[in-house]
């Protein structure tokens, strides 16, 4: 089964007794290695400032955005979303990423798996890491299939549903293993704000000691029941997205409570107290089990859950021992069919009664329903090629009338004008239908990615996007709206697949801001610009107009923008002569000469 998961029994133990080990050593990182395996462990720390960020600024749980440069990957691209992680954990890896890159490289010999590995606050370091050397393969272009991996061991949550998201669209997810056993306050920690959970760090420090026990039963209940209500309002909120419910009172308390952030990502297999392991890769199950595996039956159990929780933080290694030997591995699959009796040993043994069943039931429903949505969108692929096909041959007759296709379609004299809009109105429905699934995160991980996609979305938008700004300027919408490239007027459905490319080419990025806005333009939305310089002053815009320029002329030669741009009396020619006749360097800057 552990061959499944992308390692073995023998490594599993391995890895968490190096992380036992780089913990004993309070050491930044300690290396081990073999013929086959090179393991890197991190050591966990019991300090605040390890956990929460000084920072009297920061944000309530301590997450901050990703550095895009060196994760570049951790985003949602169609939304332009970075993913937040912990700002205290990142910025400890960040401190020994130099060192870690260089001995990473001294340990390697050959074709050894890198296993990054962490017990407790040494997990997100290692979660990092793996991230970190993954992007760095993927920059790198290497053809080889990536042979890291990460396995964690009562680690808290310290990555958001982007963050998921992103790992799950570059197929990553399955590098990431993270054990918890059932009874584990730490996996759960985070999602209570760190005012709250500074003073129980220290007890579950003490609690390492086989002799603890609490200086105040009062206090670690007090701190074990905070935990628990901050869980179960992240849980319960999740649980009603999944079933469609609404929540109103969550919505109206979080628009001044804000929740936690983080939420887990790879895959979990749960340890629970008859030595069986349940292995689950679907994240918002996961979540789930997080908060209902820990439920107690009464408040009289308070006391002693409360005590149970610390000390089980420590029991990883007689919880591997037993699972391991007695080989009692359930994979949670089938979601939508999860049986509601009591029959079913693993989910009675992480205490899922028939309501929270229905929970996980309603988890695969939603996968199904992604998947289901992709393959509607599938189908619709014949149609959009078919429109886009009629636009081509509208745009070769276009060039007879030697204005060519923007200024023929703005003209809008034939009946042939008439017909390119209605497709044009055809493929905005079929891509704005995309964009919101999309929004409302109702298709699979992977979409924005899946290469067939991306060059569709780039397709559509060279093809239609100039037909769209022909169509708001030719109705004067800049009176009531300004010009299309402002903020809130370009619609989605252009500036997704844009994104898509982009990150697919490892391109620049195009970004929008008060800075770049006189730059924020592309080979679909240049007429955009065409149409907002040309009704300027030369002394406005004789620093844009030579970018302008040498951008059509890269274009052109990558095959980005057509001939028919260029033709003699199309709106960018007419105005280009008018600037030659004045400012003579730009004659021939264009990639066709003007007369």
């Amino acid at each position: 089964m552990f061959s499944n998961l992308g390692t073995k029994a023998e490594v599993i133990k391995t890895a968490f007794s190096a992380s036992i080990e780089a913990h004993d050593n309070r050491q930044e990182l300690t290396i081990r290695g073999s013929s086959s395996e090179v393991i890197v462990a991190f050591p966990g720390s019991w300090s605040p400032k390890d956990w929460f960020p000084e920072d009297s600024k920061a944000e309530p749980f301590g997450d901050t955005w990703i550095d895009r440069e060196k994760f570049p990957s951790l985003r949602n691209i169609g939304m332009d979303e970075d993913a937040r992680v912990n700002k205290a954990f990142m910025e400890r890896f960040l401190r020994i990423l130099d060192d870690l890159r260089s001995k990473v490289a001294n340990a390697l010999g050959g074709n050894e798996q890198i296993i990054f590995t962490g017990h407790s606050s040494g997990g997100p370091i290692a979660i990092y890491a793996t991230v970190w050397f993954l992007e760095e393969h993927k920059r790198l272009k290497k053809t080889e299939t990536p042979r890291f991996f990460c396995l964690t061991f009562g680690s808290p949550l310290a990555t958001d549903h982007t963050f998921c998201h992103a790992i799950q669209r570059e197929r990553w997810s399955d590098c990431f293993v993270h054990f918890v056993t059932k009874l584990d306050i730490v996996p759960r920690i985070l999602l209570a704000p760190p005012s709250s959970t500074g003073e129980l760090l220290k007890e579950i420090d003490l609690s390492s000691d086989p002799r603890y026990k609490p200086a105040s039963i009062d206090n670690l209940t007090s701190f074990f029941v905070n935990v628990l209500k901050n869980a179960s309002c992240v849980a319960n909120y999740a649980a009603c997205q999944l079933t469609g419910s609404k929540n109103t009172l969550f919505d109206t308390m979080s628009r001044f409570i804000k929740p936690s952030p983080y939420r887990p990502s790879g895959n979990y297999v749960f340890c629970t107290e008859t030595g069986r392991l349940v292995v689950v890769k679907n994240p918002d199950v996961i979540l789930q089990l997080l908060f209902y595996s820990l439920q107690i039956e009464s408040e009289r159990e308070l006391p002693n859950i409360a005590e149970k929780s610390l000390k089980a933080h420590w029991t990883y290694k007689e919880a591997l021992e037993q699972s391991l030997a007695l080989d009692n591995v359930v994979c949670l699959k089938n979601l939508r069919e999860l049986p509601l009796s009591s029959d079913d040993a693993a989910l009675n043994d992480l205490n899922l009664d028939a309501s929270v069943r229905l929970y996980l039931r309603a988890a695969g429903e939603l996968e199904k329903r992604k998947q289901d949505n992709q393959k509607k969108i599938e189908g619709k692929k014949g149609d959009i090629e078919r429109y886009l096909d009629a636009l081509e041959k509208y745009r070769t007759a276009s060039k007879g009338d030697d204005v060519g296709y923007y200024d023929a379609f703005k003209l809008q004299r034939k009946e042939e004008d008439f017909k390119a809009n209605v497709k044009r109105l055809e493929l905005a429905a079929i891509w704005d239908e995309i964009i919101e699934m999309l929004r409302h995160r109702q298709l699979p991980d992977g979409f924005e990615g899946d290469k067939e996609w991306v060059d569709l979305g780039t397709r559509f938008r060279r093809l239609v996007e100039p037909l769209d700004i022909a169509n708001y300027y030719r109705l004067s919408m800049t009176d009531d709206s300004g010009h299309y490239m402002r903020e809130g007027n370009r619609p989605s459905r252009y500036k997704f697949p844009q994104r898509w490319r982009e990150y697919a080419e490892q391109l620049p990025q195009m970004q929008q801001s008060q800075q770049s806005l006189k730059h924020f333009y592309g080979e679909s939305s240049f007429w955009a610009k065409v149409e907002e310089l040309r009704i300027e002053p030369w002394e406005a815009i004789k620093d844009e107009v030579p970018v302008l320029g040498n951008r059509l002329k890269e274009w052109y030669k990558n095959n980005e923008v057509e001939s028919d741009v260029f033709l003699q009396k199309s709106t960018l020619v007419e105005w280009w002569q008018a600037l030659c006749k004045d400012h003579v360097e730009l004659h021939n800057l264009l990639p066709i000469p003007v007369e």
